[in-house]
Formats: C-alpha cells, sequence, structure tokens
C-alpha cells in the first residue's frame, strides 16, 4: 500500500503534462499611441518643450544623435498639452514620480489591452480559453499591478494564471517568451497570453551638461505594446507561427553599470554607457555556437535574425562581428526606422513584421523562407536572452 501515493502522484504529475512537441507562438499583436514624432522634428520640440532652447549646443549634438540614430518616426503618448500641465516632468531632478505614475498605472494596461485584443483575434479562439497570462512593463508599477488590470480590461477568466514583470528592460521580450515556453510545454493545454507594454513618459525629462546618455535615451525610445499567444499540440483552428524550440538567459561577463535604471523622485533615470555595441558583439558568437550546435549550424547567414534593434550601433557592430549580409537585420532595421527603440515589446514586432514580409514576399517559411532561426534581447544587467527558432510553412493562395 505503501507505493501507491508515489503511482498517483506520477500519474498526476503525467496527466498534466503537455504532450505535441516545442511551444509555438500561435498569434501576434502590437499596439501604438497614436501620438507620433518625427525623428527630424524632434531636436526643436524636445528643447522648445523643456524651455531648454538656450542650451544651442546640446540641441546640436541631439539632432546630430536623431540623423545617426536609423529612426525615421517614433510614437510617443506624452504630449506637450500633458508637459505643460505638469512642467516638473520637463525637468531634469524636480520630483514628479506620482504625476508620472497616476498616468502609467492607468495608460499600460490599456496600450496593452489594444495590442493583446489583436492578438487574440488573429488566434481564433474565445479568450476563456488563455490559461496564463504574463505580463511585462518598466513602468507603471503598482499593486494589484497591470497584469490585474489587464484581466479586467480583457474580460479574461479570474483565474487566469499571472505572472507580473516590472523593471526588467529591453531583454524582457526574449525573457516573456522563454516563461511562455516552459508554461506551455509543462501544463496541458495550457494557452499562454505574453504582454509587453512600455511607455517612456517614466523617463522623459530635459538635458543636461552632464547627462548626455539621457538625450541618447530621448532619442532613441519610444511607446509601443506587442502580445502573442503561446502554446503547444495547437487545435487545427489554431496556425503556429513560429516554434520556440530553446531558450536562455545570460549575463554577459565585464558588463556591470553598462546599462542601469533607477526609479527616483524624478522618475526612472537611465545609464547607458558607450561599451554596450561592443559587450555584445564580444559575446554574440559563443552564444550562437551554443544554440545552434545541437542543430549542427555555425553559418550565421544561414539562419533569420529576430534581434532587439536596440540602436545603429548595436546591429551595425553584430553585422560587422559575425560577416552577416546587409539583409539579414531587415526587420529589426525596419521596427527601429519606424517605431525607435520601444524596449521589450520590440522583439515581437520584429518577428510579427518578419512573418509579414516572409508571406508579401512569397517566401516558403514565416522565417524569410528559412528554417531554423535566432532571437536576441539586450537589456539592463547587461543581460542577454537567446530563444533558438523554427519556423513552419507559408501556405499560399
Amino acid at each position: 500500500m505503501a507505493a501507491a501515493p508515489a503511482v498517483y502522484l506520477e500519474e498526476m504529475r503525467e496527466a498534466q503534462r503537455a504532450r505535441g512537441g516545442p511551444a509555438s507562438v500561435l498569434a501576434i499583436g502590437t499596439a501604438n499611441p497614436a501620438n507620433c514624432i518625427y525623428q527630424s522634428d524632434f531636436a526643436d520640440y524636445y528643447f522648445r518643450v523643456t524651455n531648454s532652447d538656450h542650451l544651442s549646443h546640446l540641441k546640436d549634438k541631439l539632432k546630430r544623435i536623431c540623423e545617426k540614430s536609423m529612426i525615421r518616426k517614433r510614437h510617443i503618448f506624452l504630449t506637450e498639452e500633458m508637459l505643460k500641465e505638469n512642467p516638473n516632468m520637463s525637468t531634469l531632478a524636480n520630483p514628479s514620480l506620482n504625476v508620472r505614475q497616476d498616468i502609467l498605472i492607468e495608460e499600460v494596461p490599456k496600450l496593452g489591452e489594444k495590442a493583446a485584443s489583436k492578438a487574440i483575434r488573429e488566434w481564433g479562439r474565445p479568450k476563456s480559453d488563455i490559461t496564463h497570462l504574463i505580463f511585462c512593463s518598466i513602468s507603471g508599477v503598482d499593486a494589484p499591478g497591470a497584469d490585474y488590470k489587464l484581466v479586467n480590461l480583457l474580460g479574461l477568466n479570474p483565474s487566469v494564471k499571472r505572472f507580473m514583470l516590472y523593471q526588467q528592460g529591453c531583454f524582457a521580450g526574449g525573457t516573456v517568451l522563454r516563461l511562455a515556453k516552459d508554461l506551455a510545454e509543462n501544463n496541458a493545454g495550457a494557452r499562454v497570453l505574453v504582454v509587453c507594454s512600455e511607455m517612456t513618459l517614466v523617463l522623459f525629462r530635459g538635458p543636461s551638461e552632464t547627462r548626455l546618455d539621457n538625450m541618447v535615451g530621448q532619442a532613441i525610445f519610444a511607446d509601443g505594446a506587442s502580445a502573442a499567444i503561446v502554446g503547444s499540440n495547437p487545435l487545427p483552428i489554431e496556425r503556429p507561427l513560429f516554434h520556440l524550440v530553446s531558450a536562455s538567459q545570460t549575463i554577459l561577463p565585464n558588463s556591470e553599470g553598462a546599462i542601469t535604471g533607477h526609479l527616483r523622485e524624478e522618475g526612472l533615470t537611465f545609464t547607458l554607457k558607450g561599451n554596450v555595441p561592443q559587450v555584445i558583439s564580444d559575446n554574440i558568437e559563443k552564444s550562437l555556437e551554443e544554440t545552434f550546435n545541437p542543430v549542427g549550424i555555425n553559418d550565421w547567414n544561414s539562419i533569420f535574425w529576430v534581434t532587439h534593434p536596440g540602436g545603429p550601433a548595436i546591429l551595425n557592430q553584430i553585422e560587422t562581428t559575425l560577416g552577416l549580409k546587409e539583409e539579414k537585420l531587415r526587420a529589426s532595421k525596419h521596427v527601429l526606422s519606424e517605431y525607435g527603440n520601444m524596449s521589450s515589446a520590440c522583439v515581437l514586432f520584429v518577428l510579427d513584421e518578419m512573418r509579414r514580409r516572409s508571406m508579401e514576399d512569397g517566401k516558403a517559411t514565416t522565417g524569410e523562407g528559412l528554417t531554423w532561426g535566432v532571437l536576441y534581447g539586450f537589456g539592463p544587467g547587461m543581460t542577454m536572452e537567446t530563444i533558438l527558432l523554427h519556423s513552419v510553412p507559408i501556405q499560399h493562395n
């Protein structure tokens, strides 16, 4: 009789485990605020709204940063009218966290809801079938959090299992997919909704002679939300887009302090050191070898690339270090150009752009006609997320 409980435990464990191969991305949705700023106009706009036109040498520097940013336009929720109503948000160090928080705790979930609704519509199943929710944002910390608010906005089942990730940053688009993969593959019938919703309102502030990295952040960061449905063993109604084959996370060596963010009374302060592109390029080939060794691939031009578009220097350094053809990072460059750096939301924008362009160009698979690919997220720490992707065939009419 003593062995019976162990048998029951094993049977229960096996019954709970998913069957049917690796987790897949089953749908993607994206959203941005309506307010759009063109990069060619940003320096004039920024120095005007922060009452800093007298700092003409800094304005010229910001114009040069914008010209080299590879960004054409960005979407930003914060408007000039909001800044006039809340002038402390335009200063470098005056307390303004309360005002920022009041806006963010309402708007971050709302923007996430727009992206999630698009993903759910594409998925084609009732939202009551969503079993897990992972929400990620670097702003709007609150309790109950944005995950709780999104459940109510979407009308999800109140027993949906929630995970809230705050203050992760640009690498977290990979983090949410890694967690979703584990949940989908270890819980029978699981359908995981992942949502990344990011707003720059938490870090907007005026220019400073001593904080030039702040101006870089003002020039490249933008607002956006992305969402995906992840699950294993797809039903006939579901249409897998990419398989999540393996996932890993690592802290890059010799990178302490390279990217940091600190929540203070004046909002989120951001530090970006100039060695970030070099740290990434010094470590990326080792990551690729570890990721692709099991499938026998060592030609980095033979795979498709879904890379966080952190900035032009990062993308250019990856290309140079690995000898990539110019078109390899096309999807990432497109997202950077049209949306800027939206932190954790970016990689799902890139994944969405890749499957869309692959379909429009008549490619055989969702990965630009190729079978294997990689997704990279880079962010504070410095932390790197790596996901091995497998594309699926496209059925062309």
